[in-house]
């Protein structure tokens, strides 16, 4: 793929100078904070608040890394907290690069996979990404490796292995998928099997990038068990190379603990052969923000989801031959925690703000598990690693504290700039700006009740009473059903746009029926579906969830733990040009607590209450103006629900065992799909039509409606 060029752009310098670490690791008691006015790049795109207090800590190597993406790169408009776009974190790369190199250490930007599926930006192209995958490509990623999302359809992977992955070459890294190669006839490893390189100051790595075991691919690929790739021979030869290793890195979409994590499996592979070398995990697909130590030598760091984090890892105490950097960079702050240091009263389960019990038609979330407490290293000397993990909001505030602190010079470049323009031109093309009416209100998948008026799915009942009606068929009586999973994300107060009804649900299931069920069997449906098998998910989904995705299910200890030691020069760094505002209230966001503490997040917020939701609900319309209730109903449902679910739950209650997937029929057009009825609902209800076009944005998820 050739990477789009961009036309040279003046860069707009912003006013946003030094600013110098708080005394407590997230400043003063009360959180007054210093606010600066930074430009916001999309037009519609809101700014943080307030932003962080502390300046990150540097090692001899640190890690950048983003993960499931899934094509938000215009950042999230009508959400304070991840406002930046990809521009924006171009700008941000590149001025972390140069300040890397500035200090004398290594930067490391990861990628661990799922570009696509829950914006518009991605799916509103055939096939998913074709416009903004030459987006992503503006930042100089040294290690990527493909998601389970680039695998289901067969066109996507195709696109995935002759355009992405040989444009970042052997910097892709898929060391047990491989994909059929249309001019070969042959199936291939996308990108390399593995990576071995050398830094630029002298850290020798390799590298690995595993894929869960994932089982939904389409035929043009082959993703090998991770049980199995260990036993290969390029692996075991891999591992016992004659070219000198200073540290593993191993990437993947996969989960960094936990039931379908296969991480375990690789890293008690290599520690059979190197049990003390250093070893650092990028992981994915679960969409928390998680750090994990596995022992003396190993930590994990998974990154969030849908540019609403940047992951932060340094590590010092390397010991290296080779390694002719700084080991302690001057005038930052370094990293002091050790994988011994790993507080007794840590839980391992942490979450996004707001994140359903429910998957989307695609992928699983998992459940973590608490890792074994580190052992002790053969040789007492691979004591000395330090880490420091921290999660940065996606914002510009955040951006520009971090590239710009100490540094006199604005935060924008040139390309970065280039690149927001892009994306709004690209918005405009695709028509994801197209407006549909006004979302009155904020309505979340699991920070509000299932049923209460601020929950998504009382929404979509009203949405399914309202529209799910074929012509033919209108008196009749009718339920409607639909799977909590069919939802990818919140709802926002303020404009409802053709974006966004990718946002809330990219997927593209027809409606089916079963007509004129009798009553005392449709009346119970819904709950045999409710008690029977999650839907894509695995039944064990209670346990799983209790553990892995309430919102917040880490203890929020208010304490600091274990603030970064800070360079004698620091507290020499000027403070002139900061615009102070005072701002001490907190706003919704993340609340996270891993191995390490509670200190990882790097701008604090109150935590998001999160609620289950049952696997699925149901609308009910035409029925007796009585109250009373009917003979029968047509049962209508998506189709991917239908055969493999309605049927089975049908099975066990009395009177429909008699039904079977040919009573299946098409009940609305099969040009009328799951992601076109909430659309058209916002083109006829009043309460969403009487601003047009001048829709109140509300400030994001948790926030009070404006």
């Amino acid at each position: 793929m050739v990477q789009h060029l961009f036309q040279s752009l003046a860069v707009a310098a912003l006013a946003i100078t030094h600013a110098t670490a708080c005394d407590d690791c997230y400043g003063p008691t009360d959180f007054t904070t210093h606010e600066r006015i930074v430009r916001r790049m999309q037009p519609d795109a809101q700014g943080a608040a307030y932003g962080p207090t502390r300046e990150l800590e540097w090692g001899q190597i640190n890690f950048m890394q983003t993960t499931d993406t899934h094509g938000w790169l215009e950042g999230h408009l009508k959400e304070q907290n991840y406002g930046a776009d990809w521009g924006d974190f171009v700008s941000f790369t590149k001025q972390m690069k140069a300040k890397a190199t500035e200090l004398k250490v290594d930067l490391l930007l990861i990628d661990t996979g799922d570009l696509h599926d829950g914006n518009g930006m991605a799916d509103a192209t055939t096939p998913n990404g074709a416009a903004s995958n030459p987006i992503f490509e503006n930042i100089s990623y040294d290690l990527l490796t493909i998601g389970n999302h680039e695998l289901y359809v067969s066109d996507i992977a195709y696109e995935t292995f002759s355009n992405f992955s040989t444009y970042y070459g052997d910097r892709y890294v898929t060391s047990n998928v491989q994909i059929f190669n249309q001019w070969t006839n042959k199936y291939e490893y996308a990108g390399s099997k593995y990576r071995y390189f050398t830094t630029d100051h002298g850290i020798r790595i390799m590298a690995f990038g595993v894929l869960f075991d994932f089982k939904g691919n389409s035929n043009a690929s082959i993703v090998t068990p991770a049980a199995d790739m260990v036993k290969e021979e390029w692996f075991i030869d891999a591992l016992n190379t004659n070219n000198p290793i200073d540290m593993f890195v191993v990437i993947g979409h996969n989960a960094i603990q936990g039931s379908t994590s296969t991480t375990g499996t690789v890293l008690e592979a290599i520690r059979a052969v190197h049990p003390n070398k250093l070893i650092q995990v990028f992981g994915g697909h679960t969409h928390i923000r998680d750090a994990v130590i596995y022992d003396h030598a190993a930590v994990g760091l998974e990154s969030g989801r849908y540019c609403e984090t940047v992951g932060w890892m340094a590590i010092s105490g390397l010991q290296s031959k080779n390694y002719y950097g700084a080991k302690l960079p001057e005038g930052v702050p370094h990293p002091t925690k050790s994988a011994y240091d790993k507080p007794a009263t840590t839980s391992t389960a942490t979450a996004s703000p707001s994140i359903s019990t429910a998957t989307a038609k695609h992928g699983d979330k998992v459940a973590p598990v608490r890792p074994v407490h580190p052992g002790k290293p053969a040789h007492p000397e691979t004591r000395d690693y330090r880490f420091s993990r921290r999660y940065l909001d996606w914002n510009r505030l955040t951006f520009a504290f971090h590239a710009e602190n100490s540094q006199d010079k604005p935060f924008d470049i040139g390309k970065g700039i280039a690149v927001t323009n892009h994306i709004t031109e690209t918005r405009k093309k695709l028509n994801l700006t197209s407006l549909y009416g006004c979302a009155p209100q904020t309505w979340c998948v699991s920070c509000q009740p299932f049923g209460s008026p601020g929950n998504i799915f009382s929404l979509l009942t009203k949405a399914f009473e309202a529209v799910i009606v074929s012509p033919e068929r209108s008196t009749i009586p009718r339920i409607i059903i639909g799977n909590t999973g069919s939802v990818r994300f919140d709802l926002v107060q303020g404009p409802f746009t053709y974006d966004d009804s990718f946002i809330v649900s990219p997927f593209t299931n027809t409606f089916q029926y079963i007509p004129d069920m009798p009553w005392s069997v449709a009346s119970k449906l819904l709950d045999a579906l409710n008690n029977g098998a999650y839907q894509k998910r695995s039944e064990k989904r209670d346990a799983d969830m209790n553990l892995g995705f309430q919102f917040p299910t880490r203890d929020n200890i208010e304490a600091c733990l274990d603030p970064g030691t800070v360079s004698p020069k620091l507290s020499k760094r000027s403070t002139r040009g900061i615009i102070r505002r005072e701002s001490s209230t907190l706003t919704p966001g993340y609340n996270t607590t891993d191995d390490f503490g509670n200190d990882g997040d790097d701008t604090k917020h109150n935590g998001l209450p999160y609620f289950p939701q049952p696997n699925d609900f149901q609308a009910n319309a035409s029925f007796p103006t009585d109250g009373s209730a009917p003979e029968g109903v047509d049962v209508i449902f998506f189709d991917f629900i239908g055969a493999s679910y309605i049927i089975p739950a049908l099975q066990k209650i009395p009177g429909g065992e008699k039904y079977t997937k040919t009573d299946i029929k098409a009940y609305l057009p099969s040009t009328f799909l799951s992601n076109q009825y909430l659309p058209k609902y916002a083109k006829i209800a009043p309460d969403w039509q009487k601003d047009m076009p001048n829709c109140p944005v509300g400030k994001g998820v948790g926030f009070a409606k404006n």
